[in-house]
């Protein structure tokens, strides 16, 4: 539909609603307003909330809005791409490749309304084959008028026209979105192209008097940080401000939260690309966060308003809590009254407010409790953990030397996330959070058996874990001090450490850097798609994509957490919370209060003999997950044993059934207590195959890297030689270079990208302290590029060289252009060091040497190069908590898949990750936030590369162009092309 930005279908019959609604829904309409006079359950009626009636009509008791998006590129997930980063983007007043529709649906409360005449619609389509498809599926009667129109009738009788054409007088039919994109493309370009030529051609002045070309108004962003500091937040501010300079936007910096907005002045300040520099080492907010009690009244509103209009900015970008985002939401819809207040009384002019009717609002959330649903985690999470993972290893040691008991409390007021994940980190022997309160009569003598229990089978110290809100199931607090007296009742010598605000100090880990700027970046991109209907979105992760969800529905449903917990509902509050939460406190009462005897199959025929085996290299996270199933084993009764020095190992019988105290402090050492190496069974198949008939061996699970892949492919093969290898086996993927087929994440690869995250931290210190000195870092990942573009994307590498983007003379040449262009006016005031990450196997010709001399020859002086091999430094020294959380989950899951196999499993309600595979020699892997178990003989041939031990699939591409876009790489190219 063409000149039209919206139009109004209107009945009063629910029925008639309903089917008109269905039937654009089924036509690809999508749905942008969902609204109703009267709600459900009690909920508060949206006609008590005026916000909610801006744009609907005083008649209507439903409205449903919805859009026929615009025909555009779209990026690999689907998503419309903005239309800023298009070839024919040449500022917001450029022509634009098609327009939208949006078509609101009325349900009138008016008697009389049926009456209004039939209207005719001619709506464009590329997929008219597809159209009539669904007009057939729906049973819906059309007319074929030629090749390119087809016509229908809608349930109000209006005449629906789809035509392949863009209008009536066209010759050009279209078959395929792709099709007409390009042809459009071409056309701006070449009516661009024209309309140069013609300004060029034509006298450019008149009388002396210039002929100007009107000035395009760049969008203009702010970005804050508010609530509580969160590691990340830093990350996130480079991020947006260096998308949306890249995006051709000005980017202003709100400094001291919402207190900036309100004051104005020197706290909303326009930054730079430089200004962000060395913000992904920074921890806590650089540009300030504090409360603002101001903002909380209209007036402080008002003036946060007039700032931002004086200073040109319609757009906001907030990073903080539920709070901080409920506040912005709130600020964007009383935008236009605020607006129309300052224009009457007399402080702005009609003609000053004119550009900035609509506000757009966006939220990044920052709190170290994740607690915000409709996202898997939140910036700063898992940094809040990895420093509380730290401290209670620092105070195992203590505890341990004079057995004693520490009751740690950590942060969490309605969240037992950050308790319940140190609790699996730490291999503490109690938690209490919020979500799930033990009983207020029992709690106490619970803990006393537990702990008297772990106490019985000889560890030396106890751990308990409380959260800041944890509560007993009469909703009485349940304080560290009350937990202290209980141990101290068993005898036990008890201290108590509340870790505070230690836990939200220092710089981000690697996670949260690359979660961060992933997510500055999509909130730039969310601006600028953004129309003043939109509602205003909340950027979160699910399923490990970035995605964006509508800022109001996840408020709402983060504070019905606390509210179920308040009402005692605690399986609701339970539910409310995502599955691998569900997931992660079952595992840990599997592996921690389980082990009384109270879980153990009471067939004893049923119970298993399980082997364990560690193959490749070693990396952290191995004894992690040989832990966990050895402790859940133990709790259902199996016998699980471990067998020393891999395959070579098992080949001489060197298998020991691992027992409760052995294996008990396995949750924080690195390496492999086991003993690994890159031995195969290949070597002997005869053996293997009679030493686990020999112990009986009922299932084998292989932990490790491609060697481990490897291994299973070979015993596969095997299985008609030897009976004895079609028992169940599972390759559980763990190293560093993350290139096991089959899955995106491998156990020890966080601990990898931690330990080069404090290396080139400290190397990129020295390169800037030195002014004008260049880092060449050579990483580890074989002939896999993820570790060196995960580092590249948060150290903030200048270029970053893998195997898949082959280096040669022209990207290094393209390279030392940029890096001519960051020292081009640097006379060694600012800290200006540069990194260039390159993978180990990048090259076998430009070599990490090589690369710093051709830099160093051809830099004529401007800059020094250095070169910086970490080596098996990388492999860490003890594994991060986001390694031993996943290490619990991937060797549980594994050890449920090898019972399902032998008629022993136990069905749960929630675990999403669980399912029964038909095959039974399989590589356990996450992909995005599902756990999946893949045959790998299906992997072996369809997704591994043999020869270079990796998979095909390509899974961090995203990281690559967005390390490209912040590190200027793609700015300096964007300039060199116009």
């Amino acid at each position: 539909m063409e000149g039209l930005s919206f139009i109004s279908l209107v009945t009063n019959s629910q029925d008639k609603f309903d089917n008109i609604a269905r039937f654009y829904g089924k036509l690809g309409f999508r749905l942008t307003k969902n609204f109703s006079r009267v709600t459900s359950n009690g909920a508060e009626a949206a006609a008590t909330n005026p916000k909610s009636h801006l744009g609907i009509s005083k008649d209507s008791t439903r409205e449903i809005w919805l859009e026929s998006f615009p025909l555009q590129n779209l990026d690999k997930n689907g998503n419309i791409r903005p239309w800023q980063e298009l070839e024919v983007y040449d500022g917001d007043s450029s022509e634009k490749l098609s327009t939208e529709t949006t078509l609101k649906l009325r349900l009138s409360n008016v008697d009389n309304v049926d009456g209004n005449l039939p209207k005719k619609f001619i709506f464009f389509t590329t997929e008219l084959s597809k159209v009539k498809a669904i007009l057939e599926s729906e049973n819906i009667k059309y007319g074929q008028i030629n090749e390119t129109m087809i016509l229908a009738e809608d349930p109000l009788t209006n005449t629906v026209c789809f035509s392949s054409t863009q209008n009536p007088l066209s010759r050009q039919s279209f078959t395929s979105a792709q099709e007409f994109i390009d042809t459009r493309t071409q056309e701006v370009l070449n009516n661009r192209k024209a309309n140069t030529l013609a300004s060029k051609a034509s006298v450019i002045s008149l009388d002396d008097t210039e002929l100007v070309k009107p000035k395009i108004r760049k969008k203009k962003i702010a970005v804050m940080t508010s609530g509580g500091d969160a590691p990340g937040m830093n990350p996130a501010v480079r991020a947006v401000v260096r998308a949306g300079i890249y995006y051709g936007c000005d980017v202003f910096a709100v400094y001291e939260g919402y207190e900036g907005l309100v004051k104005g002045g020197d706290l909303l300040k326009k930054v730079e690309w430089a200004d962000v520099r060395s913000y992904l080492s920074l921890g806590g907010t650089h540009i300030g966060t504090a409360r603002c009690k101001e903002f909380r009244e209209r007036s402080g509103r008002l003036e946060a308003a007039y700032n931002m209009v004086i200073n040109g900015i319609d757009a906001l970008v907030v990073c903080g809590g539920d709070g901080s985002l409920t506040g912005a939401d709130l600020f964007r819809s009383e935008w236009p009254s605020l607006i129309e207040e300052l224009v009457s009384t007399g402080r702005l002019s009609s003609k000053q407010v004119a550009p900035y009717k609509h506000l757009t609002i966006v939220g990044l959330v920052g709190s170290i409790d994740n607690d915000m649903s409709c996202t898997d985690v939140t910036i700063g999470a898992f940094s809040a953990l990895e420093r509380i993972t730290e401290m209670v290893d620092y105070i195992g040691a203590t505890a341990a030397s004079h057995s004693r008991a520490f009751v740690v409390e950590v942060m969490g007021r309605h969240c037992g996330w950050l308790a319940l994940m140190a609790g699996l980190a730490t291999g503490a022997d109690f938690i209490f959070i919020p979500e799930r309160p033990p009983s207020a009569q029992n709690w106490k003598q619970e803990l006393k058996d537990v702990c008297s229990r772990h106490r019985a089978y000889g560890r030396r110290k106890t751990t308990v874990i409380v959260a800041e809100g944890a509560i007993d199931d009469e909703l009485n607090p349940i304080t560290s001090e009350e937990v202290k007296n209980v141990l101290v009742e068993l005898g036990l010598d008890t201290r108590i450490t509340i870790l505070g605000h230690v836990q939200r100090g220092g710089t981000a880990v690697a996670f949260d850097r690359r979660l961060a700027t992933m997510q500055g970046v999509e909130a730039v991109r969310a601006v600028l798609e953004m129309t003043p209907n939109t509602p205003s979105p909340m950027i979160g992760v699910l399923k490990n994509k970035i995605v964006k969800y509508p800022l109001v529905d996840a408020v709402k449903q983060t504070k019905a957490v606390a509210t179920a917990i308040d009402n005692k509902e605690f399986d609701k509050a339970m539910g409310l919370r995502d599955t691998s939460f569900y997931d992660s406190y079952r595992h840990f009462r599997s592996i921690t209060y389980d082990d009384d005897g109270s879980k153990q199959l009471m067939d004893t025929d049923k119970r298993l003999n399980v082997a364990v085996i560690h193959v490749g290299a070693a990396s952290a996270g191995l004894n992690a997950a040989t832990r966990a199933v050895a402790l859940y084993s133990i709790s259902r009764g199996h016998n699980l044993y471990g067998v020393h020095d891999g395959f070579t190992g098992l080949c001489q019988g060197n298998l020991t059934k691992l027992e409760w105290l052995e294996v008990e402090g396995w949750h924080s050492k690195g390496g492999s207590e086991l003993g690994t190496n890159r031995s195969l069974p290949s070597q002997d198949f005869g053996k293997v195959a009679y030493y686990l008939q020999k112990f009986n061996i009922q299932g084998l699970m292989i932990i490790g890297g491609f060697e481990a892949f490897t291994s299973l492919h070979e015993l596969y093969s095997q299985r008609s030689h030897y009976p004895i290898f079609e028992i169940p086996m599972v390759v559980v993927p763990a190293t560093v270079s993350n290139n096991v087929p089959g899955t995106e994440y491998s156990l020890g690869s966080d601990t990898c990208l931690n330990q080069l995250v404090s290396y080139c931290d400290a190397v990129q210190q020295s390169a800037s302290s030195s002014r004008r000195r260049v880092f060449v870092v050579e990483v580890q990942g074989g002939h896999s590029g993820y570790v060196a573009s995960y580092c590249g994307l948060i150290t903030g590498a200048l270029a970053t060289y893998t195997p898949e983007s082959k280096i040669n003379l022209n990207a290094l040449q393209g390279d030392l252009d940029l890096l001519f262009k960051v020292f081009a006016s640097d006379r060694g005031e600012d800290h200006n060091g540069k990194l260039i990450i390159r993978n180990e196997q990048a090259s076998s010709v430009f070599s990490t040497e090589l690369i710093a001399d051709i830099l160093k020859e051809n830099a004529n002086g401007r800059f020094e190069t250095r070169t910086a091999i970490p080596g098996h430094v990388q492999q860490g020294y003890t594994p991060t908590a986001n390694d031993r959380v996943m290490a619990v989950r991937f060797a549980l899951q594994a050890m449920e898949f090898i019972e399902d196999w032998n008629g022993c499993g136990v069905v749960h309600e929630r675990s999403s990750d669980k399912k029964k595979s038909k095959h039974k020699h399989v590589v356990i892997g996450i992909h995005g936030d599902t756990i999946e178990f893949t045959s790998v003989h299906k992997l072996y041939e369809t997704e591994a590369n043999v020869e270079l031990r990796k998979g095909k699939t390509i899974h961090w591409d995203d990281m690559i162009e967005v390390s490209d876009m912040l590190s200027g790489k793609l700015l300096l190219k964007k300039q060199r092309d116009l």
